[in-house]
């Protein structure tokens, strides 16, 4: 299992235990409303709020909450929310980069720097970990839309840089301007993705141990937890002898 792979990669390591779906329903409710309030409230005019409605949808959101997170931010009737990215260390040297929606700074910054300390890492300044990773824009698909080739192939047709192909599902690389057209050429053949975001791509990927993995894993579980933290990229890299031992 690699860092780099979308949040719901993440969660499928969970899939055992409850997903936690008023958490995850939250979180989603949120990146809705601040796309709806940031844009027009329209997700055919509003490519980030289009992608947020296809996570929401890809994860089994009701449409009523959906329409009622477009419809408060239409309206005015919400929280300010505040983006905010925080860089640091894991186990094992990993760089993490932890990205928030906050309408308390001072709350998030408290609670995401105690889970980092108490599982084995630190938090570091602005850009402290960022310099290893590269700004992208990723498309995700389940593997059910098709072989790995296939979806090669339309992913290079619809103009993106890389495909990453696993059980788990299609990970489609794009330059970040260009995410959003890429994700619209790509429907007539794959359909609607799970996912269209910006992301972050480690250069290199770091070997964690068994150990390492369980305390790595048990902060991000931690960080999972707060509803401010909307996704953790890192680049660790975790063998499939380790994680067949980790359950």
């Amino acid at each position: 299992m690699a860092g780099h792979s979308k949040f719901k990669n993440i969660m499928h390591r969970k899939g055992a235990q409850d997903k936690k779906r008023s958490s995850m329903f939250s979180k989603l409710s949120r990146e809705i409303t601040v796309a709806a309030k940031m844009g027009l409230p329209d997700p055919d005019m509003n490519p980030r709020l289009r992608a947020a409605i296809n996570a929401a949808k890809a994860q089994s959101m009701p449409k009523d909450n959906i329409q009622r997170s477009i419809d408060k931010a239409a309206k005015g009737d919400t929280e300010s929310y505040e983006e905010i990215r925080y860089e640091g260390f894991g186990p094992g040297g990993v760089s993490l980069i932890i990205e928030a929606l906050t309408d308390n700074r001072n709350r998030t910054a408290t609670n995401v720097r105690t889970a980092v300390a108490k599982n084995g890492g630190n938090l570091g300044a602005s850009g402290s970990v960022s310099h290893g990773f590269d700004r992208m824009g990723l498309i995700s698909y389940p593997a059910t839309v098709g072989d790995a080739e296939k979806v090669f192939e339309a992913a290079l047709e619809a103009g993106a840089e890389d495909v990453s192909s696993s059980e788990d599902g299609h990970e489609i690389w794009t330059a970040t301007g260009d995410l959003h057209e890429v994700a619209k050429a790509l429907e007539p053949v794959l359909g609607e993705p799970e996912g269209a975001k910006l992301a972050w791509r480690p250069q290199t990927m770091v070997a964690v141990s068994e150990d390492e993995a369980a305390t790595l894993f048990k902060l991000i579980d931690t960080l999972d937890d707060d509803d401010d933290v909307q996704t953790v990229w890192g680049n660790y890299e975790v063998s499939d002898e380790v994680m067949a031992k980790l359950g």
